[in-house]
């Protein structure tokens, strides 16, 4: 059987990152992608081990080159590059649409948890981000809000994000098919529940700041404290730094850049649809960590900009999400915790409190 299977003929598992009891794991998804079953079996257990215990991976050999990644990292910083007034003409509508462009202040993220009023928090300490929102084309009434009409680089601009939107909408499902086999359910069991690709490709931008808006500011950040809202987040992150995920202590880890790897995470509707057996861990972006060979840089008066991208995977808007098999029962004594609700009136609520 495959589960018995020691543990030399697979090792998918490093550590990313250990401290004050926070493990992530670095997962090489290779074996999972182009392995034998028993490679796809270890594999599986480690991604779900690992969300229901941090909530938290790297993600190495994962199929993406870094070519394509750069290119994608290039684009989105000539995009955020135009000029103000261009940006805002492609402006976010709707929580319902969730797609174009948010300015700097706009969002403020929050714990599910925290009852505090939005707007008051974005006024005291607004999320010092700007960021494009990309969801599936072709919904009716629900368009993209593409810059092709602007000039030839908006052209490349939708190519790069269309083809880069899809190869992410791949991966999640290799990813959601390795929770499977973790879960104990048939390969292709969430297959039908994100066919459909109704995600969003998030591209953020952190401005150079100076360093006295923090330390002025202890409570000032780049991106508040919250956990994702979906089923996964795949992120990609450049060489700054400053993502920080909050420990079982309750301290904030760095969750340092690891080149040519993605951190994903559990989002709240994964651990919901798993009866909480999976973790969707609070995290935020901080200042950026002090650099270790660069005397200069710490000595400027500003920290430099921020890329990240983040691929939120969402279920099909349509399906309806409840307790998975094997997640609750009398014989486990262990009830539901939550009524069923569908993807999209989930996602449309959560992004209602957030704008």
């Amino acid at each position: 059987m495959a589960g018995n299977l020691p543990q030399q003929e697979c090792k998918p598992v490093s550590t990313g990152v250990d401290k004050d009891n926070l493990v992530i794991p670095l997962i090489d998804f290779g074996p999972f992608l182009n392995g034998t079953p028993a490679d796809k079996h270890s594999v599986g257990i480690a991604v779900t081990e690992a969300f229901k215990t941090s909530g938290f991976l790297y993600l190495k050999n994962h199929g993406i080159p870094p070519s394509v990644v750069s290119r994608v990292f290039a684009s989105s910083a000539r995009f955020f590059a135009r000029p103000q007034a261009e940006k805002d003409s492609l402006g976010w509508t709707t929580p319902q649409s969730n797609r174009g462009y948010v300015a700097r202040g706009r969002e403020k993220l929050t714990r599910p948890d925290d009852k505090s009023n939005v707007q008051a928090l974005r006024s005291a300490n607004p999320d010092l981000k700007e960021t494009m929102e990309i969801g599936r084309d072709g919904v009716e009434g629900l368009p993209n809000r593409w810059p092709d009409h602007i000039d030839d680089e908006g052209k490349d601009f939708k190519q790069v994000m269309q083809s880069f939107f899809q190869t992410c909408k791949e991966l999640h499902t290799q990813v959601m098919r390795a929770v499977s086999i973790g879960m104990n359910l048939p390969e292709s069991f969430f297959d039908e529940f994100v066919d459909a690709g109704d995600n969003n490709l998030r591209l953020l931008h952190y401005p150079p700041i100076p360093r006295s808006v923090f330390s002025s500011n202890p409570d000032q950040v780049r991106a508040g404290e919250h956990s994702d809202y979906g089923s996964l987040t795949l992120l990609f992150q450049d060489a700054r730094g400053g993502l920080q995920v909050r420990s079982p202590k309750g301290t904030f880890i760095d969750a340092t850049p690891i080149p040519d790897t993605i951190v994903v995470n559990a989002g709240d509707l994964l651990a919901r649809w798993s009866n909480d057996t999976i973790k969707s861990t609070k995290h935020r972006v901080v200042e950026p960590p002090k650099p270790a060979n660069s005397e200069a840089e710490d000595s400027s008066d500003m920290y430099p900009a921020r890329y990240s991208i983040a691929y939120f995977c969402n279920p099909n808007n349509d399906k309806f999400i409840e307790a998975l098999p094997g997640t609750y029962g009398e014989d486990l004594h262990i009830p539901k915790k939550y009524s069923g609700i569908t993807s999209g009136d989930y996602l449309v609520q959560r992004l209602t409190a957030t704008y």
